[in-house]
């Protein structure tokens, strides 16, 4: 217990009448008398205090969240005593997080209950703690404040933010890849799997035509293809220290994270299954190729806690581990930084998984070196670093060149551009029949 400001006064007034004493204005019992008046009120108040029950704390919470969007939390405050408790009410949530509208100050009236609610903004993806809710009680009298825990730890996942996921459910795969960015050209009746038979239309090729079904029905029938279905795909993702890089106030790992959500949806959507394989130096996470809707349950699961870390990148380690575990030939997209310096062992890396799989190596471009480009003044400071930056730009270009002349898809993207990029090489990989 802590005492209030108001016994704080009643000592600074019982230290006057001490003054007063001492100069002999006031007689020595008056003194006394108030001190033991003051001590008496403020045990006992201390004692109704230190006796009476905390209220009952229930926090409604979901288990999984996005990172990103504000997240609501209600806390439901139950009265267990015969008066009104004046509390101050503060929720122990993740400290780094943003709050709004806590802590509060409330009464608390005899079998009441009272519902809280305030917003907190998760600031990175994992696993976290709420420890229970500190409460600051008021003695009867005033003169005394406790402060209390009470109420269970509430334990949540932020995954990455799978928000505008959720609103792509009720798409088409082709509506719903044009939402995330993918520039597609839509085609008619072209794959390499039976999907139907439909009416002849104008354009269709006689190949097409399914004369049994024509000669029954007595009209023109097509056969209506579809691209391959149960074919895979596996991310391998680079959580090394190039991914620590920040573009819009989230780290690169968090937008290839983003991005690779989005690939693995219309994946699955498409009836593919999708696998992944995260790689920090030696330390590895794999999860197999997963099939349906429960595909994209398993992939928040196995990622949600990948944080980028200040390690260098082993690509031939990670090569051999995927070629270890993924026998059957994979759609294989590799998301990194590419520099210089990565020349020889990413391509032997490459060059390996090559192989048996079909591999997309995606390098996310810094918007940072883009503006140090074009964003020149007259400073011997600018022209020095717009030139640094041209030269390191001009090398990192040199080795995708590499890469495409023996024959490795390479794309250069920014984060922003990642989603739709993605997206839109995996259809066109799946339409030219080349996985």
């Amino acid at each position: 217990m802590r005492p209030a400001p108001a016994l704080l006064w009643l000592l600074l007034g019982w230290t006057g009448v001490g003054v007063l004493v001492s100069l002999q204005w006031l007689p020595l019992s008056i003194w006394l008398a108030l001190a033991s008046v003051i001590a008496t009120l403020a045990a006992l108040d201390g004692w109704h205090l230190r006796r009476e029950s905390s209220p009952i704390c229930r926090r409604d919470i979901p288990l999984v969240v996005p990172l990103g969007p504000e997240l609501a939390v209600g806390l439901h405050l139950r009265a267990t005593t015969q008066r009104t408790q004046h509390v101050l009410v503060h929720d122990l949530h993740p400290a780094p997080w943003a709050v709004r509208d806590m802590p509060r100050e409330l009464s608390l009236a005899p079998g009441r209950e009272l519902t809280l609610d305030y917003t907190v903004t998760p600031s990175a993806r994992g696993q976290f703690i709420f420890d229970g809710c500190q409460l600051r009680l008021r003695s009867p009298w005033r003169l005394w404040n406790q402060q209390r825990t009470i109420g269970e730890t509430s334990t949540i996942r932020v995954y990455p933010n799978f928000a505008p996921l959720a609103e792509l459910a009720g798409l088409s795969v082709e509506v719903a890849s044009r939402s995330l960015g993918a520039r597609l050209q839509r085609r008619r009746g072209e794959g390499t799997e039976f999907n139907e038979l439909r009416d002849y239309r104008l354009g269709d090729s006689l190949r097409k035509i399914d004369w049994k079904a024509t000669a029954r029905l007595g009209r023109l029938i097509s056969r209506e293809y579809r691209d391959e279905r149960n074919q895979q795909v596996i991310l391998l993702l680079d959580c090394g220290r190039r991914m620590l890089a920040q573009d819009d106030r989230l780290a690169h790992f968090d937008h290839v994270l983003n991005a690779s959500l989005a690939l693995a949806y219309i994946a699955l959507r498409q009836g593919d299954a999708v696998g992944m394989l995260a790689c920090a130096g030696e330390d590895l996470r794999w999860l197999p190729p997963q099939h349906g809707s429960g595909g994209m349950d398993m992939l928040l699961g196995a990622g949600y806690d990948l944080q980028a870390l200040p390690v260098a990148t082993d690509y031939l380690s990670a090569a051999s581990a995927l070629q270890s575990r993924q026998q059957r030939r994979a759609f294989v997209v590799l998301i990194t930084n590419v520099r210089d310096e990565d020349d020889e062992e990413l391509r032997m890396a490459v060059a390996m998984l090559s192989r048996r799989h079909l591999v997309l190596v995606v390098s996310l471009r810094e918007l940072a070196l883009d503006q140090a480009v074009t964003e020149m003044d007259d400073s011997v400071e600018s022209a020095i670093r717009s030139a640094a930056a041209m030269h390191y730009l001009a090398e990192r270009e040199a080795m995708h060149d590499a890469l495409r002349r023996e024959g490795v898809a390479t794309l250069d993207v920014s984060c922003h551009e990642l989603s739709g990029v993605l997206v839109e090489r995996y259809l066109s990989v799946k339409r030219s029949g080349r996985l």
